[in-house]
């Protein structure tokens, strides 16, 4: 049964959103690691998760099982409240990291199974379908063809996203396009499609530094260049080999990460339900919480908000 705990408490700024795919849930937590309070259970294996901080909304991606056409989109206030299903089953496969273009009141989302890059109103509606990497069951138990991470651009009008490849394959890669469809064209076949980064363990989530043009992404594939937080140039010099720097390394199956500019700091996650704190540049690293599930997706709630 689907519910939302914690009614009538304020939401606090300074916050961090978590959600953990194996209690089916969602809790903040403090930068340092106290004050953890769920929010939000009853959810079916939560991956991706944006705050609308303006709007006092919360939205999240649940994969549903990753070998049937279920998953779902989901939001509620950011106490947990007034929870609904945006996306119903059948609309996503398997939607993986979300997040929200501010500017045009768009969620954008990777679905990994469904082999697409989507995005539509915060409603729900007018969904579209904007990269296509393939169709039918043939294709999608080809992993090079899943699309996990996703992070949008909207001032230069780019979208950018993370195809993973097979586990520890050294095929994953990090693709950008426009946020407009060019002129004739579909998403199985664009013609302004960027290949940034290739020969990757396995990319996952992506952070966007719009002001020094930098693009962070975590990594669950194996050391050495795996489990990893990274960063490279959000626009490398076409035709050149670009290698990202490894910020963060010895995580447990990375996958969720956040950016506070404010702050000079970052916050990620793992699947052996850790989530730490470290330095935009990697230094400093310290773990906040520990054995907490298997955890995904992490927000990070930086201006005062006011709850319902």
């Amino acid at each position: 049964m689907k519910k939302a705990i914690g009614a009538n408490n304020p939401v606090k700024d300074d916050l961090l959103y978590v959600l953990d795919l194996s209690g089916g849930r969602i809790f903040t937590v403090r930068p340092d690691g106290t004050e953890k309070r769920i929010l939000v259970t009853g959810c079916t294996n939560p991956d991706g998760i944006a705050l609308d901080l303006e709007a006092g909304r919360m939205y999240w991606t649940e994969m549903g099982v990753p070998y049937l056409n279920d998953g779902t989109i989901e939001s509620a206030d950011l106490n947990g409240q007034q929870r609904k299903t945006i996306a119903p089953k059948g609309i996503t496969y398997t939607p993986k990291q979300l997040c929200l273009d501010q500017k045009n009141r768009k969620l954008y989302w990777s679905d990994r199974e469904g082999m697409r890059v989507m995005r539509a109103d915060l409603d729900g509606s007018n969904v579209e379908i904007l990269v296509e990497t393939g169709h039918g069951d043939e294709d999608r138990k080809d992993q090079t063809r899943w699309c996990v991470g996703i992070a949008v651009d909207s001032a230069s009008g780019h979208f950018y996203w993370s195809q993973k490849g097979s586990d520890n394959s050294g095929l994953g890669r990090i693709f950008r396009a426009g946020t407009n469809m060019p002129a004739g064209e579909s998403a199985q076949a664009r013609s302004d499609i960027e290949l940034l980064y290739k020969e990757l363990p396995e990319p996952i989530d992506l952070e966007l530094d719009l002001v020094r043009r930098q693009i962070y992404w975590t990594d669950r594939g194996d050391a050495p260049y795996g489990n990893t937080v990274n960063r490279g140039a959000m626009d490398p010099v076409p035709g050149t080999d670009c290698k990202p720097n490894i910020l963060v390394s010895h995580l447990m199956e990375g996958i969720g990460i956040a950016l506070d500019f404010d702050n000079g700091r970052m916050f990620v996650t793992d699947l052996g339900g850790s989530v730490y704190v470290a330095s935009l540049n990697g230094a400093d690293v310290k773990p906040l919480l520990f054995a907490q599930g298997n955890l995904t997706g992490i927000a990070y709630a930086g201006s005062a908000v006011t709850g319902d």
